[in-house]
Formats: structure tokens, C-alpha cells, sequence
């Protein structure tokens, strides 16, 4: 799905997609208008770190989840979604392990590095813009405790 150009009105859009989620969960306005503002023609990696919750947190009401699932569980379904949409669109993953800890710097602890790398910021506005997507995150915000996603240029 192509969507359109005028950075403003994507900014809205996508605020309105996934304005519902925690705000720790998904980006705000002011970082989905970076995201969007830098060189649109050049390649874009994303390096996100997860912290599962040993039980997935699914809204108690309007929730499509009959059963007690863990936080791995209903990440794996984000995944089963997240992967294949991401390769549609031109994406690709460097790298998706689990995390073994903080090498240098300020201990962190999180259980899974996914990088993912954009051929341009268009790639990555697809992505979050496809409605497939969109409805899997919802998985994404249950499963995790905490996520940190750091934006890379080339």
C-alpha cells in the first residue's frame, strides 16, 4: 500500500492506527515525524530490543484471545504476521537472536534483538501502514514488558 507523501497527514494517519496502543508500545507523534523527515531515498535499520512479560497482556475486553498465552507466545504470533509483511515490502532482517547481555555500557536486560533494515523510509512506512500488520500489533504490545527500537541511517 502506497501512502501519501505529505508528512503531516502520514504523522495523523498513523497516530490514528496505533494511537490506542500504551504509549510505551508504539511511537509518538514526534517520533513517527522523525522517522518519516529523514532522507526518504536512503536505507533505514532499526534495532529493537524486546523484554517479554512471562504472561501476554491482552485488553480484557474487545481481546480475540480465548487463553492464557505467554509473552513469547503472543510475540511468535506477531512474528508468524510481521515477518512475511516486512519481505513484501522490501525489508529484510540482519539479524533476529536472543539477547545474551550487555557487553559494554549501562546492563540491560532484554531477551530478543530483532534488527530489521528498510531500502527507504517508504519501505518502512509500508510496513507500518498494511493492514496485516497493523492488526497483528496487537500481539507485539501484549507480549512485551518493554521494547526499545533505536533508528540507524546508512
Amino acid at each position: 500500500m502506497q501512502v501519501n507523501r505529505d508528512i503531516e497527514a502520514q504523522v495523523t494517519q498513523l497516530c490514528q492506527w496505533y494511537g490506542e496502543e500504551p504509549a510505551a508500545a508504539r511511537p509518538s507523534e514526534s517520533q513517527w515525524t522523525r522517522a518519516l523527515s529523514g532522507p526518504m531515498d536512503r536505507s533505514i535499520t532499526l534495532i529493537n530490543l524486546f523484554k517479554f512479560r512471562d504472561e501476554a497482556a491482552y485488553p480484557e475486553s474487545g481481546s480475540d484471545v480465548d487463553a492464557t498465552i505467554s509473552g513469547q507466545e503472543a510475540f511468535s504470533r506477531y512474528a508468524a504476521v510481521s515477518m512475511p509483511v516486512m519481505e513484501r515490502i522490501g525489508g529484510k532482517f540482519l539479524l533476529v537472536g536472543p539477547a545474551e547481555g550487555t557487553f559494554l555500557g549501562e546492563d540491560e536486560d532484554w531477551d530478543l534483538v530483532a534488527i530489521g533494515s528498510y531500502p527507504d523510509r517508504d519501505a518502512l512506512l509500508n510496513l507500518y501502514s498494511d493492514a496485516d500488520y497493523r492488526a497483528a500489533f496487537k500481539h507485539r504490545t501484549a507480549a512485551c514488558a518493554r521494547q526499545k527500537v533505536v533508528m540507524c541511517g546508512p
